[in-house]
């Protein structure tokens, strides 16, 4: 089994940070983008987390026999997977208590994905997709 996941990360917004934009219409410009798909919006994703596709069972074996591991298990069943605010909780528990039973690099994919999952906390537009690809 050769090939990668690709985790990638809503990289741009289409969004005018001008100062003079108030709060009220700001959540429409967010809630339109989150919607965008419906409306033509393009999204840019880049990557930000990269595990090699032979390590992704053993990785993702570390989680509890729960929904987080069945999330992320859609990966190998489905070809990708969208995280996206509501999945920040269970996954950030899931991978967070993992960490001690990881090897070194377990680890720091976990913990990448962590700080991604904290981004995602603080800004809620933001969303992973994450992908299986093969060579």
């Amino acid at each position: 089994m050769s090939g990668q996941v690709i985790f990638s990360q809503l990289s741009r917004k289409f969004v005018d940070e001008n100062e003079n934009t108030p709060d009220q219409a700001q959540q429409v410009i967010y809630y339109s983008l989150a919607i965008g798909h419906h409306l033509g919006v393009i999204d840019c994703l880049k990557a930000a987390l990269i595990c090699p596709l032979e390590a992704w069972p053993a990785w993702i074996a570390t989680l509890p026999a729960e929904e987080a591991r069945r999330k992320m298990e859609g990966v190998t069943r489905f070809g990708e997977i969208v995280i996206d605010h509501s999945h920040v909780n269970l996954l950030a528990s899931a991978f967070d208590a993992a960490l001690a039973q990881q090897t070194p690099t377990q680890q720091s994919w976990s913990r990448e994905l962590l700080r991604l999952l904290q981004m995602i906390q603080r800004e809620p537009a933001v969303y992973l997709m994450v992908r299986s690809q093969n060579d």
